[in-house]
């Protein structure tokens, strides 16, 4: 569903004045209002398509109706995101859960909805319905070729869909690893994997990526084949200048400098994609910036000043996606604050005085530099957030209206209260 206009022109007309007061007053603090306001009505970030319904645990998962019952759903879904807040103009999907029987008429029902569809993920940590070989061991690292080989082709199939949709990469997470000590040769599993993703990369065509996502842990909690980011990086370099690491920010090991990690992989032209979410004790995929804000801003410090050295369009350049799914919440009651917090922390960063800050670094002024950082970390940007989102056409508080306007309670009579979206 979608929310009529007027209603949208309704609720910004009753929020005006308060917003206009609160916009003025920190216009009036900052120089660089118009260029801030520019970066942030170009910024978008991906929606997966799996993230629409709610999540689960091992042990349950507990829908919350009116949960989007085929690809069309979803991605209606994602254009009313995108209608509220402006900034979730990409929809990335997961392949064989969501794939398109009629490409050009998904690519219409995107289009209808001023969408486009981001990175496609491919799926070889679950075995699927009349799938011949297993995962239960792992899927490119695996010993036995013929799995290795159905991996393959299910990567190429998922480039052919993606083709046809118009994305232009493939993101790869792989679930392989091991549980127990000796259970798996580290060297024979690395080499395995890397000749599965050479066949992949190979099947890419011109224009297209190639993501290497890493994990520290889990489903194995031994060892993972790609289980970090220099993993991630050996990988992309033996494959080539079409590959890339793929951060996200729950796969890390506990208190990891993950706004290290973005400095450095950018520094090497190897940063590709980023995937958003946040964790109290590991790959928790909760809210963005519900559990470590300060985090989320350093993060995005690293990544505006990083970009900003090779030259990078922060919209287009990188692959910016939300990976955050969690049992208990409205899904796009979700979304809507991730993005939200998302939009936050880059206003933040572009608020930081580089000039100042290197000067710090340079006099090893430790106070200064940190008083610079928390300067704009502790500026309230949400007025900055809003005129962005107020002057692209959408609404200035998205959460506010979508709950007055009952979307959930509308979606449940449209769709019915026991149905599941497809994913995790």
């Amino acid at each position: 569903m979608l929310i009529e206009k007027y209603k949208i022109a309704e609720h910004n007309d009753a929020l005006m004045a308060t917003h206009r007061r609160a916009f003025d007053y920190i216009a009036g603090e900052i120089p660089q209002t118009t260029e801030i306001l520019q970066r942030l009505a170009a910024f978008q970030v991906g929606i997966p398509s799996w993230a629409l319904g709610t999540g689960g645990t091992r042990f349950g998962r507990f829908p919350g109706g009116g949960e989007p019952r085929s690809l069309e759903e979803k991605i209606e879904d994602v254009g009313l995101l995108h209608q509220l807040n402006q900034s979730s103009g990409a929809i990335s999907l997961h392949i064989p859960w969501d794939v398109p029987s009629n490409a050009a008429h998904i690519k219409a029902v995107a289009a209808q909805h001023g969408l486009r569809f981001d990175a496609m993920n491919s799926n070889t940590f679950q075995d699927q319905p009349g799938q011949q070989h297993s995962y239960k061991f792992g899927s490119l690292q695996h010993v036995n070729k013929a799995v290795r080989k159905q991996a393959v082709e299910h990567n190429i199939e998922v480039i052919r869909h993606g083709v046809e949709l118009g994305s232009e990469a493939l993101t790869v997470w792989l679930s392989d690893g091991s549980c127990f000590p000796g259970q798996l040769n580290f060297r024979h599993a690395f080499q395995n994997t890397l000749e599965g993703l050479q066949e992949i990369y190979a099947a890419l065509p011109d224009n297209w990526k190639v993501f290497v996502e890493y994990k520290a842990a889990e489903p194995n909690f031994y060892s993972t084949t790609v289980g970090d980011w220099g993993q991630s990086l050996l990988y992309a370099n033996k494959l080539g200048p079409k590959a890339y690491s793929l951060v996200d920010l729950g796969h890390h090991l506990p208190n990891a400098n993950i706004e290290q990690i973005v400095s450095l992989l950018l520094m090497e032209g190897k940063l590709g994609g980023f995937h958003f979410n946040d964790s109290k004790f590991g790959d928790d995929d909760l809210t963005v910036g519900s559990i470590k804000p300060y985090q989320l801003f350093l993060i995005f410090n690293e990544l505006v000043d990083g970009m900003d050295a090779r030259g990078m369009n922060h919209n287009t350049d990188l692959g910016w996606m939300i990976d955050a799914s969690h049992n208990v919440k409205d899904p796009l009651e979700d979304l809507l604050q991730s993005v939200e917090a998302i939009m936050i922390s880059y206003a933040q960063a572009l608020l930081v005085d580089r000039k100042k800050l290197l000067a710090a670094q340079q006099d090893n002024d430790v106070v200064t530099a940190q008083e610079i950082l928390q300067q704009a970390f502790r500026t309230d940007v949400r007025p900055l957030v809003a005129a962005a989102r107020l002057q692209a056409g959408g609404a200035l508080q998205p959460l506010a209206l979508y709950r007055s306007e009952k979307v959930r309670a509308n979606l449940v009579q449209q769709r019915g209260l026991k149905t599941m979206a497809t994913g995790l």
